[in-house]
């Protein structure tokens, strides 16, 4: 069956299983994930079993799953994030997909989650296909025009090779590029995570494992979300964490009880 969709947007249980009454219980859940996991419990046994004990539904899982990290993670994350004034005249590498995939996410009306860590992230299905939406050109603008504002010297885009349509997209990220007079360089690699892992440059990415991992990072998504998309569907699952060298503590991040 063709892919017909047009936007990345809202699954039609988004509406039930992320509503302001689910709220209170999805945050419940993860505080208790965070507590598991700061205490070195596997991730995914720790997500079955939190998910078990809340009878949350596959996405409700997945959110919080995402959503959660211990305090040893979320220090060691905010402790490596730069700022925008920092990366003038320095090479920036870009986790393509996953920071585009928000940003159309977040224009197309999905569903997208403030961590604990204080990263945006969605949770729109990825497989080994890429479909062009109606926003993806819009998204494209607004990541550029808010680079362009950062002034790296290059900004290196990595997509995954394997995923369908990498080399479709890549042309119209160069000629997008090209128009504006971006320092945009466009990579299809067989996987972006290594690469990212080892960088010392900045790294863009939400990506839990890159993160922790150690590379400095900008937190572009949420930025970007910030400035130029107020209207954004966002579900707070750990707490308002600002942009800026102070951490607040995020809310739940023990079990209740404890």
């Amino acid at each position: 069956m063709p892919d017909t969709r047009r936007h990345r947007g809202s699954h039609p249980k988004d509406a039930g299983e992320f509503s302001e009454r689910q709220l209170p219980t999805l945050r419940d859940a993860t505080g208790d994930l965070a507590w598991l996991l700061e205490r070195g419990y596997p991730v995914k046994r720790s997500t079955v079993l939190v998910g078990d004990r809340y009878a949350l539904r596959e996405r409700q899982r997945k959110a919080v799953g995402r959503a959660a990290a211990s305090g040893s993670q979320v220090a060691g994350r905010r402790s490596r994030e730069m700022e925008p004034a920092e990366l003038a005249g320095r090479d920036l590498w870009i986790d393509g997909y996953n920071v585009l995939l928000t940003v159309e996410a977040a224009l197309g009306g999905g569903v997208l989650l403030d961590s604990m860590d204080g990263t945006l992230r969605d949770i729109a299905a990825m497989s080994s296909h890429y479909k062009r939406v109606d926003e993806t050109e819009k998204a494209l603008e607004l990541l550029g025009a808010a680079l362009a504002e950062m002034a790296p010297v290059r900004v290196h885009w990595l997509l995954d090779r394997p995923i369908s349509n990498s080399g479709r997209l890549r042309a119209l990220m160069l000629a997008a590029a090209e128009r504006r007079g971006w320092p945009w360089r466009v990579e299809l690699v067989a996987n972006p995570d290594a690469p990212l892992k080892r960088c010392t440059d900045p790294v863009v990415t939400a990506d839990s494992a890159i993160l922790d991992a150690g590379p400095p990072w900008l937190n572009l998504a949420r930025r970007v979300v910030d400035a130029s998309v107020p209207g954004a569907w966002r579900v707070d699952l750990g707490g308002v964490v600002p942009l800026g060298p102070e951490v607040v503590e995020t809310p739940g991040a023990r079990p209740r009880g404890q």
